[in-house]
């Protein structure tokens, strides 16, 4: 397979690729230098970047976009030590970064119901839907006033999130 080949694969297929070549924890360390502002090379820009990363291998400006894809990553490669990088990424400037890590708290299952709390009022609606949404993915039933705040966002995709949260709390409590 070529390059051009290689980096159509969906992201989850070319990490895999990745982690046979070397381990997952070197491919989450790389992510972890990615989000932390380092290029740990070309060759793992073009990975978790695709064609887009070419552009900035090409001079474009590289904005948030390699630590976005960093960020990313890690929701198909994963190590615990990489979980306050995640949380401290809710707190980045780009509000991309802020919605993608609090995207992978969820999936990862991090410790953080606080941290998505307070990412509940973050400036940009699509953190605060992606806030409500990791807080039900935790089950953080104690921060049911944050989603509940959410019902009067003047965003409605966030308004229907903080809905679709607390029917899911309900039901997970009806459950237990």
């Amino acid at each position: 397979m070529d390059e051009t080949e290689f980096l159509d694969l969906p992201l989850a297929d070319r990490l895999a690729v990745a982690v046979e070549g070397s381990s997952e924890i070197a491919v989450v360390r790389r992510a972890l230098q990615l989000m932390a502002g380092r290029n740990p090379g070309d060759d793992f820009l073009l990975l978790v970047g695709g064609h887009h990363a070419q552009g900035i291998l090409d001079g474009a400006p590289p904005l948030y976009w390699p630590e976005v894809w960093g960020t990313r990553a890690l929701l198909y490669v994963w190590a615990e030590s990489a979980a306050s990088a995640v949380i401290a990424g809710l707190g980045n400037q780009a509000w991309r970064v802020r919605e993608m890590s609090a995207k992978v708290i969820a999936e990862r299952g991090v410790e953080a119901a606080a941290e998505l709390a307070e990412a509940t009022t973050d400036a940009n609606a699509r953190v605060r839907a992606a806030a409500v949404r990791g807080l039900v993915a935790l089950g953080a039933d104690d921060q049911r006033d944050a989603i509940t705040a959410r019902l009067r966002d003047p965003d409605k995709e966030v308004k229907q999130a903080a809905r679709q949260a607390l029917d899911a709390l309900r039901r997970i409590q009806g459950d237990s």
